[in-house]
């Protein structure tokens, strides 16, 4: 079960799909929109209401851009997120009563875990970010400032304070529309830490690794890599490819941005100050570019297209961000929201980027040398490829294919 944009689904789909071909029986719970994603996996769809896409083109999705605080995104994304989560109720309930175990996303594990237990089903926690309480960092979702390490944990427990706030009057729902026994979803959380919920995180501890104070049961297993339906790319892209050197990817996947025309224009005078060729990903924002040294192009298979490019600017995003290292290309992020800034500076601190611009800073003067030292400083894309050849080397579907073994079921 999961919720949110393209980043919060498509690593389940190759996750779904491993686990598929060890023999399971699997249902990707999550929007419409994402159902193509599933194309030859031999993963079930199950629908959610919603259209995460339209949420952040309208008037409240938009809203998020004027607020530079990541407390102050957190805040509205959690007002946005809290007037939809009670729609998504009854499909859930109708798929867990379906299911011998629930695996829940952090974007849905309040609800989707009080759903379980309300049904006597397992569950366990899939997450993308390390969304639990530490002092080793700041939580992802506000940014990359370090409270000190009391002040780190405290914003942890707050950051999952105010995720609990978002599905509140989903939970009155399932009480009243289900029948479920009525929960206090703090409570609930603390019991689930007690009793040591597992929660596996899929990402590489080479990129983040396990905190020393995070309790039993918290386990990073690896990255969940998508599944690819597609693993050719358009024949115009192929023809723009062949023409001149590798050039550099520009996206900012399922992030939007309020001026499109702007920030699409400072990223073609960035690479045109750099002497660098275009490949400029259409996205959620609707960047585009235009002459014989860039092209525009829709959704394409990042493990097909990020090995064939110079470098790759992008939102910073988990999975994203996750691609890049796999592909083993230097890269720029610009972080856009959320969990972004996290990433981005992990990135940087990892050797693979030269530096990191925050979408608000963006334009061609800031760019243009970041772009440079990605392309010809050798010590970024030799420190990517390092990192790739020993990401390759990791399974992150095999652990959650054991654990559930391991799962205790009625």
């Amino acid at each position: 079960m999961t919720a949110g944009s393209r980043g919060d689904v498509a690593p389940y789909t190759g996750l779904g799909a491993g686990l598929a071909q060890a023999g399971h029986e699997v249902t990707l719970v999550t929007h419409e929109a994402f159902a193509p994603l599933l194309a030859g996996s031999g993963v079930r769809f199950a629908s959610l209401p919603g259209d995460p896409k339209a949420e952040l083109h309208s008037t409240r999705g938009r809203g998020l851009h004027r607020s530079r605080s990541g407390s102050a995104k957190l805040l509205k994304a959690v007002a946005l997120a809290r007037r939809i989560a009670p729609e998504m109720t009854d499909p859930l309930v109708r798929a867990a009563r379906d299911a011998d175990v629930v695996l829940a996303s952090g974007s849905i594990a309040p609800l989707a875990c009080v759903i379980a237990e309300g049904l006597g089903r397992p569950s366990m926690g899939l997450f993308l970010q390390p969304l639990h309480a530490t002092r080793a960092f700041p939580p992802p979702m506000l940014g990359t400032r370090s409270l000190g390490p009391l002040g780190n944990r405290l914003g942890g427990h707050a950051v999952g304070a105010a995720v609990d706030h978002v599905f509140t009057g989903a939970v009155r729902a399932l009480a009243s529309e289900h029948r479920l026994a009525p929960v206090r979803l703090p409570f609930a959380r603390r019991a689930r830490e007690r009793r040591g919920w597992p929660v596996w995180h899929g990402f590489s501890e080479l990129v983040v690794p396990r905190p020393h104070d995070w309790r039993p049961g918290l386990r990073i297993s690896g990255y969940w890599w998508p599944h690819d339906g597609v693993d050719r790319l358009p024949s115009e892209l192929e023809d723009f490819l062949a023409a001149g050197p590798a050039p550099v990817y520009v996206g900012l996947g399922s992030a939007t941005t309020p001026d499109p025309r702007r920030v699409s224009d400072h990223v073609v005078a960035a690479l045109r100050a750099a002497g660098l060729r275009g490949v400029i990903q259409r996205g959620w924002a609707g960047l585009s570019a235009g002459g014989d040294d860039m092209i525009t192009i829709g959704d394409v298979p990042h493990s097909a297209l990020f090995p064939r490019m110079a470098a790759v600017v992008h939102h910073a995003g988990a999975g994203t961000t996750g691609a890049t290292l796999r592909a083993g290309v230097s890269c720029v992020p610009v972080p856009v929201q959320f969990d972004a800034r996290f990433w981005a500076s992990r990135l940087v601190a990892l050797g693979t980027a030269p530096g990191a611009i925050p979408l608000p800073r963006l334009d061609a003067d800031a760019l243009a040398p970041l772009l440079r030292r990605a392309v010809t400083d050798p010590s970024h894309r030799e420190r990517a490829r390092h990192l790739a050849r020993l990401l390759a080397a990791e399974d992150g579907v095999a652990p959650i294919a054991a654990a559930l073994e391991r799962l205790d079921r009625p």
